[in-house]
């Protein structure tokens, strides 16, 4: 079972401890083939990136595609900060991207509205989701989907944002994009798992590295796939590369 792309990446720009090519460098010593830099984006509150260093990733990334023999994609993580499907992206950002993953985080940028209505109940919440709220949630998700390029959805569950996983495994296929299994942990019962493999989703085994060590390793990724016998073609980097429908002409220009 061998990693062939990492998608989910960070580095000093925004709280990983190594630089891009730290990153870069490791993923090449794994023999990956492609590799993301995908920084938490701009309203992340504690670890968003601004415009200047937005450009600066940028730029380091077209430099060492010069260099080193390997796809690296220029992302961000996106944060989910609104029921609506609203991510943290400006538009004119958007169009620069090579692939966005998204997630839920614990805190973020958002509208007074919003605070109180998604971002309060879900990551402040004392008790178990209601069934209204992992609603609210699930459709949330899909909303963005709908209304941006969102590739990946990582560490779904994460921060307590519980949504309902078969239903938006469906509505994912539908459009292409990817289920995360995260490197540094998943949040997906027993049910959800079994859920999301009854629906033709494709899953993705990231890293979300902090340190270039982790890059390209996802032991809890091997780990669901060798107790649920999930074959490789599920995932869409493991054993052979699966073609993901990036913009590839952009990237390797």
């Amino acid at each position: 079972m061998k990693i062939l792309a990492d998608y989910h990446t960070h580095t000093i720009f925004t709280h990983g401890t190594g630089s891009i090519e730290d990153n870069v460098r490791v993923a090449v010593e794994r023999g990956l083939k492609e590799i993301a830099i995908t920084e938490h984006s701009f309203r992340h509150l504690a670890h968003g990136i601004n415009r200047k260093k937005f450009f600066e990733i940028k730029a380091e990334i077209e430099r060492l595609r010069a260099i080193y023999p390997i796809k690296i994609l220029l992302g961000l993580e996106a944060n989910l900060i609104s029921d609506k499907g609203d991510i943290d992206v400006p538009s004119d950002i958007l169009d620069q991207l090579d692939i966005i993953v998204l997630g839920y985080h614990k805190l973020f940028y958002t509208s007074i509205k919003q605070f109180f209505t998604f971002l309060l109940p879900n990551t402040f919440r004392p008790f178990r989701a209601s069934r209204k709220r992992i609603e609210k949630n699930t459709l949330a998700y899909e909303r963005a989907i709908a209304k941006y390029p969102v590739k990946i959805l990582a560490h779904l569950g994460y921060a307590n944002c519980t949504v309902d996983c078969k239903r938006l495994a469906e509505f994912a296929a539908k459009h292409d994009v990817l289920v995360e299994l995260n490197g540094k942990g998943t949040y997906f019962s027993h049910n959800d798992i079994c859920d999301m493999l009854s629906t033709d989703v494709k899953f993705v085994a990231d890293s979300d590295a902090h340190r270039a060590k982790d890059v390209g390793i996802s032991t809890p990724a091997a780990c669901i796939m060798l107790r649920y016998d999930i074959p490789s073609i599920r995932v869409v980097n493991i054993d052979e590369l699966q073609d993901i429908g990036l913009n590839k002409d952009r990237i390797d220009n």
